[in-house]
């Protein structure tokens, strides 16, 4: 059976597992608090062009999530995102544990717009009523998407334009960041990124290491007493120079935006097979997701040496399924998708 059902099934990359077992023994201050992470930091600081980005590390993504979201609301206030955002449809409820509303506003692409945040709060503020209901004041989104889009330059211009002006936070979940910034038609870079956002992270977990996000603060309101809330959420770890350590692997010579590349050029190959044979597509993109509409037959069949994620049912005959390829995703495995594709496309479908 071969893989393209995520982006997280191996390990770490080889420099990544060689940087961890030379410092294997090495005897440093827990809780991050060690010079691994501090040169981590830095690189990640020097990579935003934000030298006054406060830069923490967790181990996960939903750990992110929820503590950046703890950090940023008060009791009464809620968190926004897209029908289909992670924090929403993938974390068990998670932000809701922690005390705080997840609001959504449909979204057929994964993104949410900045005319929608608008009608969000303006709406909130113009019920009389308004102090019995959950204050919007955080915005999540997360590029590349669920449904693997992008944000424009333009569109992430827009959003952190309104919420400067409504008073709302914008947080970008990057857990699939380094695919979203190798991607063909991709604007933003992370220094647009530092300068658009209130807090980002930086996904690692997803993106070459064992496992880790670097969060990445540039509004100083939400770093302050932010480890606090790490510490109260599980976040800090005890052995956190392991996080260090990898970060700084894949940040000291730009390892993970070649890894992130590496992904997204095996990822247009299934593309430009697929388009070859006139697949539509649930979603177009052009990061390391890709989402086909491919009839029962034909999945069925190329389900018994492949393994993919099912979508959502688009036909009584057809499904939009995905194919995700990684850091680790190699040339003899994407060759053997492509070529499983041709015969059962056209022997098949």
């Amino acid at each position: 059976m071969i893989y393209f059902h995520n982006d997280y099934l191996e390990g770490c990359h080889e420099k990544v597992l060689a940087a961890l077992t030379k410092t294997n023994l090495e005897q440093t201050p827990g809780y991050g608090e060690d010079h691994y992470c501090a040169e981590a930091a830095r690189l990640i600081r020097q990579a935003c062009n934000c030298e006054n980005a406060a830069v923490h590390f967790l181990v996960g993504g939903t750990q992110a999530n929820l503590t950046v979201v703890a950090a940023a609301l008060r009791p009464h206030q809620a968190a926004m995102c897209a029908v289909s955002g992670h924090i929403n449809s993938h974390e068990t409820g998670a932000v809701e544990a922690t005390g705080h509303k997840v609001m959504t506003v449909p979204s057929e692409d994964g993104k949410i717009t900045a005319h929608q945040v608008r009608q969000v709060v303006d709406a909130h503020y113009a019920d009389e009523s308004f102090e019995h209901t959950t204050q919007p004041k955080l915005v999540y989104i997360s590029s590349p998407t669920e449904l693997g889009t992008l944000y424009s330059l333009s569109e992430l211009e827009a959003l952190s334009a309104v919420c400067r002006e409504k008073g709302l936070y914008l947080f970008l979940d990057g857990a699939r960041l380094g695919y979203g910034l190798a991607a063909k038609d991709n604007e933003v870079t992370l220094a647009d990124l530092a300068r658009l956002c209130d807090v980002f992270y930086i996904g690692g977990t997803k993106v070459g290491a064992l496992f880790g996000e670097a969060v990445v603060i540039t509004n100083p309101v939400l770093a302050q007493d932010f480890r606090y809330i790490m510490k109260q959420h599980g976040g800090m770890l005890a052995k956190g120079r392991l996080l260090g350590v990898q970060f700084k692997a894949l940040f000291e010579d730009g390892l993970y935006f070649r890894i992130g590349a590496h992904a997204v050029a095996l990822a247009d190959q299934i593309r430009h097979t697929l388009d070859e044979m006139g697949v539509d597509y649930l979603v177009p993109g052009t990061t390391n997701q890709i989402f086909p509409i491919l009839s029962d037959a034909c999945l069925d069949e190329l389900a018994r040496d492949f393994k993919f994620v099912e979508m959502e049912r688009v036909s009584p005959t057809h499904r939009a399924v995905r194919f995700c390829t990684s850091w680790a995703t190699n040339q003899e495995n994407t060759d053997a998708l492509c070529a499983a594709l041709r015969r059962i496309v056209f022997t098949i479908c």
